[in-house]
C-alpha cells in the first residue's frame, strides 16, 4: 500500500504547486487578503462536506475539549498561508519554496522544547545542516541579500508551529476534529479581515479563482488519502516534490532564474529533511520493538 500512497502524495504535491502558481498570479493582480479569504470560504465548505459525508454529523466532528486552542491553531495556518503567498509575489516560486522547505527541520528542532520529545544527536546535526542550506540561499551579509527573503522564513516558522500544534492536538482530539477546526480557524481569521480589502475581479480571473479553490480542495483530499494508504513516515519525504514542481512552474511560466546557490541550498535542506524523516521512521521502529 505504501507505493500507492507515495503516488497519491506526489499527485497532491503537484496540485499544491499548481495552486501556488495560481495564488501568485492572483495575489499580484488583487489584494492578498481577499484572495486568501475566498480560498478559505471554499475550503470551509469543503471541510463541512467532508465532515458530513465521512462522519454523518458536523456537530460530532466539531466537538472538542479545547476549542480555543483548536481555533488558534486554525488561525495560525491562515496566517502562514497569507505570509507564504506574499513571499511568492516578492521572491517568486523558486526561491520562496527553496527557503520554505526548511520547515520540517524547524519542527524537529522545536519538538524537544515545545512538546518534550527526544531529539537525538543525528537529527540535531540534520537540523544544523538544513540551517546551513538556508544560509546558502539567503546569503546574509552579501550585497545580493534581500530582506524579502525573510518572509518565507517567517512562513516556514509559522507552518512549523502549526505542525507542532497538530501533534499536540492528537493528545486530546481526533484527526477529523482537528481538520474541521483547521478550516474554521482560517475561515474566521480571513473573514474578519478580508472584506475590508475587497476589489472587483474580472470574469476571467473569477475562473482562475474557481480553479484555485477546486485545486485546494482536491490537493487536501489527496493528502488525506495518501496518509490513509501509507505510513506517514513513508510518504513524508515525497512532500519535497512540491519544491521541484513549484520550481518547474516558476522557471517555465514566470521565467524565474535558478541560481546555483538556490539549487545547492535547497539540495542541502531536502537531503537533511529526508534524512530526518527516515531517521524518525527508524526510531519509531526501534521503539515499537522495545529497543
Amino acid at each position: 500500500m505504501n507505493g500507492r500512497g507515495i503516488v497519491v502524495m506526489c499527485g497532491a504535491m503537484f496540485i499544491f504547486a499548481a495552486q501556488d502558481g495560481l495564488s501568485r498570479y492572483l495575489a499580484e493582480e488583487y489584494n492578498v487578503f481577499m484572495v486568501v479569504m475566498i480560498r478559505y470560504w471554499f475550503f470551509m465548505a469543503f471541510v463541512l462536506a467532508i465532515s458530513r459525508l465521512r462522519h454523518g454529523s458536523v456537530g460530532a466532528v466539531a466537538r472538542t475539549r479545547r476549542p480555543t486552542f483548536q481555533l488558534m491553531r486554525g488561525m495560525l495556518l491562515g496566517a502562514e498561508i497569507l505570509v507564504t503567498v506574499v513571499s511568492f509575489t516578492l521572491l517568486g516560486l523558486v526561491e520562496a519554496h527553496a527557503i520554505f522547505a526548511i520547515y520540517p527541520l524547524i519542527v524537529t528542532g522545536l519538538s524537544g522544547p515545545v512538546l518534550g520529545e527526544r531529539v537525538g544527536r543525528r537529527r540535531r546535526v540534520a537540523v544544523g545542516a538544513g540551517a546551513i542550506g538556508m544560509l546558502i540561499i539567503l546569503q546574509p551579509g552579501i550585497a545580493a541579500f534581500s530582506p524579502y527573503a525573510l518572509v518565507p522564513v517567517l512562513g516556514a516558522l509559522l507552518f512549523a508551529l502549526y505542525n507542532l500544534s497538530n501533534r499536540y492536538a492528537t493528545r486530546f482530539d481526533s484527526a477529523a476534529t482537528s481538520f474541521f477546526w483547521t478550516g474554521l480557524g482560517g475561515f474566521v481569521l480571513m473573514t474578519a479581515i478580508g472584506p475590508f480589502f475587497w476589489e472587483p475581479m474580472t470574469g476571467a480571473d473569477w475562473v482562475v479563482m474557481a480553479i484555485l479553490c477546486v485545486t485546494g480542495a482536491t490537493g487536501h483530499f489527496l493528502l488525506i488519502k495518501a496518509y490513509e494508504l501509507a505510513e506517514a513516515s513513508a510518504v513524508q519525504p515525497f512532500a519535497y516534490f512540491q519544491l521541484v514542481f513549484a520550481a518547474a512552474i516558476g522557471v517555465t511560466i514566470w521565467e524565474e532564474a535558478l541560481p546555483w546557490t538556490t539549487v545547492l541550498g535547497a539540495a542541502v535542506i531536502v537531503a537533511a529533511g529526508v534524512f530526518t524523516a527516515v531517521r524518525e521512521r527508524a526510531v519509531s521502529g526501534e521503539s515499537a520493538c522495545g529497543v
